[in-house]
């Protein structure tokens, strides 16, 4: 009988700010990263060239694969916040989505190129400079380590952000592994260590790419946000005053900020105002964090579009 919109609300963005992890605020540090990171490329693939470590430069390989992660996360950031047009009626969000899906796939790519370097090498490890390699690999852990801190505070949040944040972390794990093989191979000078070490880290870093990858197929595919229980957010549309049935539910992530809900409320004692809207509006943005809501009133059981199995 009528629909109503929950973003015509200004005033739920504004009070439940909590809910929404803005990716506004993370430009400036998607732009210190790449560049950082891109710096640290290009100085650690020198060094790997002069000392002759094909562990520096395949890391230095990995390092670019990062940039690439960095710059994917980033545009999605971006396009995020581009305002809805007359095609793309809910903007760009969804894009940040893919990039989640994007980094989980460069990750994947880059633990396969690590791994077949390491499996090729413990056949017949070459010598290392140890030093240099204990050097470059220290700088890497720091240059790591603070661009994953630009992304720490935005990761539980928002998908994208994790992603990147994972990205970094995997990457000073990479660099802290290379520190621990120079140091064991200066003092032992068992070349082994080198790819070894490298296998450590590839385990370590799948265990955190399969999660993401998971989250963000699953929202790609428009599952429920892991982060809300749809039976309770059934339960409190059924619970509503003059609410009968409740019909045609429909939860999913707009982006990896954002969800959206649409339900039919059958409500044989009429429409119950704006005010009964806006109320259950307010209640799905504070307790769900769904700030986008349409609901359809009807006043007879009409025949549901869905079969009715919950």
């Amino acid at each position: 009988m009528g629909a109503h919109h929950g973003h015509s609300h200004g005033h739920e963005h504004g009070e439940h700010g909590h809910h929404h992890h803005a990716p506004a605020d993370f430009g400036r540090a998607f732009a210190i990263g790449a560049a950082l990171n891109i710096a640290f490329v290009v100085v650690e693939a020198g060094f790997g060239l002069a000392a002759h470590s094909v562990a520096l430069l395949a890391d230095a390989g990995h390092n670019l694969s990062d940039v690439l992660g960095l710059l994917v996360a980033w545009g999605a950031a971006t396009l995020a916040r581009r305002p809805a047009s007359g095609r793309f009626t809910y903007g760009l969000k969804s894009s940040s989505i893919l990039a989640a899906l994007a980094n989980g796939v460069l990750l994947l790519l880059a633990v396969g190129a690590i791994l077949w370097e390491a499996v090729r090498r413990l056949a017949d490890p070459p010598p290392v400079a140890a030093g240099t390699l204990i050097w470059v690999a220290a700088a890497g852990i720091v240059v790591n380590t603070a661009t994953a801190l630009l992304f720490a505070r935005g990761r539980h949040g928002d998908l994208n952000i994790r992603g990147a944040y994972l990205h970094m972390t995997a990457d000073a794990l990479v660099s802290t592994g290379v520190v621990i093989a120079g140091i064991v191979i200066a003092a032992t000078g068992w070349r082994w260590v080198d790819p070894a070490v490298s296998l450590v880290i590839v385990a370590v870093i799948l265990v955190g790419t399969t999660g993401l990858l998971r989250d963000a197929l699953v929202m790609a595919l428009q599952a429920v946000p892991r982060s809300i229980d749809p039976a309770a957010v059934r339960a409190l549309l059924a619970g509503l005053p003059g609410v009968a049935r409740v019909h045609d539910l429909h939860i999913w992530p707009m982006s990896t900020t954002e969800n959206a809900l649409t339900a039919h409320l059958v409500m044989p004692g009429g429409h119950p105002g704006d005010a009964f809207l806006s109320e259950v509006q307010h209640r799905l943005a504070h307790d769900h964090a769904i700030g986008h809501t349409t609901l359809q009133i009807e006043l007879a059981d009409a025949q549901p579009c869905e079969p009715h199995h919950h």
